[in-house]
């Protein structure tokens, strides 16, 4: 199945499995199976494991069900992710239970059954593991046995590759009654090792961990195999229609399609954006079955929940007239006819106790040979929805070349997407950080002050792109957000400020990687110190280049975009207290920083009917952590003040007013202040961050 096709080999390690406990070998063998994407996505599927432990109340020996907790990933999953359930408890359920109607009932009994206080809930899935009666269960959603479950005559697929050894059920949505139809089929069945799951999954089982984690594979590989033989030479999704342009034309499209698709279904609720054109998606958006398929929704409960159940298609020809330009002007049009069909599909499933219908816009959109762009409400859950798109372009690569393919019914998906349990989980999520769902672009990234305001904006929930020119601090920034955050939360671009074309590159790499951005922090510098008659005009442009014409430049982008997006927009100059205040032997460096101070007051009246917000902060003195203060500034400084060098952090917090240092910390605090909702009545403002100083007032 395309690039999914490769065999999966087994990882178990029995010198690492040796020494670990029933509950170790279930973490084990879940992390084993989660950390690859052929086998489950993120947040899929679900392991277990029966064993016997000592009641915390009476000492004695009873059976406990280890099962992956409600809203874990098996690939990342720790053992405080599991809930733990008397097994005993959870069969008396049985005499609870009085038929489909029930289901939701269910759930809530759920944690009457837990084992030690076990604080983890457990998930809908749970009954489906517990009624098996085999030691460890695991449940998968692979490409290659969901394109069995969702082709239109899976059953006889099922037999066909694994004869009686996997069984089949027709599809039913998860939860107590579909355990006991899975206890039911191993009674009448004692020899099959597990089922397809119609349109959903699949179910094996055994007695032991590594047994179970070995069938798991061996049935998938079988199935991959099959379609290995099954696709060989075959025309796949009716042959290709469009040709892919090429990456640089690709990423191009994406960075200018992204805004607009952002600006448009952003306005509610800020969205982030996630590009893939790698090889399975591009032969799927270029091929003539693309527009039947994608209407006909994705299969698998886990697909259309990150998805919505379709994805909206856009009409792009790179040969026609208008290109891209013409997809950009109906994409009004488009997303009001994608609106229209989700409310029809809303109103035509929904029940009387239903939640009120969602955000109505689309998360997947696809361009003929460009790729495929997703938006979420931040970059981890764009990117993941993405990859579940990606496992459904599979799914339905291998049940259309084999068999029909099929798309689970409206309603039956409606009745996923708007469970009862479902919203009551989407209403337990923790509310959304400050600056959730926005993009900031931060110059001088990777010194003192950048570094401190991308850690401020990212704990507030932004996304950063740190811009410098030092590949290797720039290097090590991102080395550390990205452990400290998450490699989504942040991405680096090296970039000289002066340079006209990297600024317009870099902001593109921004784009792509996001979909926009939100705020901008022109915080590049460097600093310069002599008297005016040894200042030599490489020493004045150099000041100006950076720190006049590079704010400039990185300006004149943002509100480029800023403008396309519709969204408002925020820019935050770090700039100077000489940008007030002269200082002898700095005139260079001062004017610079005077005309930055400028250039935001003129930028201020020009964004403001566009809600573009431009503001000023004027740092004094931040010595620590300073790319500027490790060079010949901080000696030519001291020089200036005739003092030594190890006492100027003295002497500028005994000049301050307040008598303090500043840190990048706190001139971090400020630029927060000026980027979030906090200041959204505020622009063409000044906020000194130095301690006091008289001469630096603003008036």
């Amino acid at each position: 199945m395309s690039e999914q096709s490769h065999r999966l080999e087994s990882r178990w390690d029995d010198t690492v499995a040796k020494d670990l406990d029933e509950p170790g070998k279930l973490l084990y063998r879940s992390n084993l199976l989660g950390a690859d994407k052929r086998i489950t996505n993120y947040g899929g599927g679900n392991t277990s494991a029966k064993v016997t432990e000592a009641d915390p109340l009476t000492g004695e020996p009873v059976r406990v069900l280890w099962v992956k907790g409600s809203g874990g990933d098996v690939g990342t999953i720790k053992l405080d992710g599991f809930a733990t359930l008397y097994l005993d408890k959870l069969e008396a359920l049985k005499n609870l239970y009085t038929g489909i109607a029930d289901e939701d009932r269910m759930v809530g009994f759920l944690p009457h059954c837990t084992f030690a206080l076990n604080p983890r809930a457990a998930s809908i899935d749970t009954p489906l593991h517990g009624f098996v009666p085999f030691a460890h269960v695991d449940h998968m959603h692979p490409d290659a046995i969901i394109a069995i479950a969702a082709s239109k005559n899976s059953r006889d697929l099922t037999k066909d590759v694994f004869g009686d050894e996997i069984g089949w059920l027709p599809w039913r949505r998860p939860g107590f009654q579909l355990g006991l139809d899975l206890a039911a089929f191993v009674a009448e069945n004692p020899n099959a090792k597990g089922v397809v799951l119609e349109s959903h999954g699949l179910f094996t089982w055994a007695d032991d961990a590594k047994a179970c984690y070995e069938l798991t594979l061996d049935i998938i590989n079988r199935a991959i195999d099959w379609f290995a033989t099954k696709t060989e030479g075959k025309t796949v999704f009716g042959g290709a229609v469009t040709t892919s342009l090429d990456e640089t034309r690709r990423r191009a499209i994406a960075a200018r399609l992204m805004p607009e698709i952002r600006g448009r279904i952003g306005r509610e609720e800020r969205k982030l954006g996630h590009f893939d054109d790698q090889t399975a998606v591009l032969e799927f958006v270029n091929s003539a079955d693309l527009k039947r398929l994608g209407a006909l929704g994705t299969s698998c409960p886990d697909h259309f929940l990150r998805t919505k159940i379709r994805p909206l298609i856009l009409d792009f020809d790179a040969k026609a007239e208008g290109g891209i330009d013409a997809v950009v002007d109906h994409l009004d049009a488009a997303l009001e006819a994608y609106r229209a069909d989700y409310a029809r599909y809303y109103e035509t499933c929904r029940h009387d106790n239903s939640p009120a219908m969602r955000d109505p816009n689309p998360v997947i959109f696809l361009i003929p040979g460009v790729g495929m762009l997703s938006f979420a409400r931040d970059k981890a859950t764009a990117r993941i929805a993405a990859e579940f798109y990606v496992n459904a372009i599979n799914v339905m690569r291998g049940a259309s070349t084999v068999s029909d393919y099929q798309g689970l019914p409206e309603q039956e998906a409606f009745d996923i997407e708007y469970w009862l349990l479902e919203e009551a989980k989407l209403q337990r999520m923790p509310k959304p950080k400050s600056l959730a769902g926005r993009v900031a672009f931060v110059t001088g990234g990777a010194g003192g002050i950048g570094r401190a305001t991308a850690t401020r904006l990212i704990a507030e929930g932004a996304c950063v792109v740190l811009a410098d020119i030092d590949q290797t601090a720039l290097d090590g920034a991102q080395a550390d957000f990205a452990k400290r955050y998450g490699a989504d939360a942040v991405r680096s671009v090296k970039l000289d400020v002066t340079d006209e074309h990297q600024v317009a590159e870099a902001f593109t790499r921004g784009l792509v990687e996001f979909g926009g951005i939100d705020i901008l922090v022109s915080n590049a510098g460097i600093a310069s110190s002599a008297p005016v008659e040894e200042t030599d005009l490489a020493m004045w442009n150099r000041n100006i280049d950076i720190l006049a014409t590079g704010y400039f430049l990185v300006s004149r982008e943002a509100f480029r975009l800023f403008r396309r997006q519709k969204l408002g927009g925020n820019v935050v100059f770090v700039a100077s207290k000489n940008g007030l205040a002269s200082s002898p032997n700095a005139s260079a460096y001062c004017t610079a920083k005077a005309a930055e101070i400028h250039l935001a007051r003129c930028l201020a009246l020009e964004g403001a009917e566009g809600g573009i917000r431009v503001n000023t902060v004027n740092p004094d003195a931040v010595l620590r952590g300073s790319k500027i203060w490790d060079g010949e500034w901080r000696e030519q400084r001291a020089a200036s003040s005739k003092i030594e060098v190890s006492d100027l952090e003295e002497h500028y917090r005994k000049r301050s007013m307040l008598k303090v240092n500043i840190l990048p910390e706190d001139v971090a605090e400020a630029i927060y202040f000026l980027a979030s909702d906090l200041s959204a009545k505020s622009t063409g403002n000044i906020i000194n961050v130095d301690g006091g100083n008289a001469q630096s007032f603003p008036r």
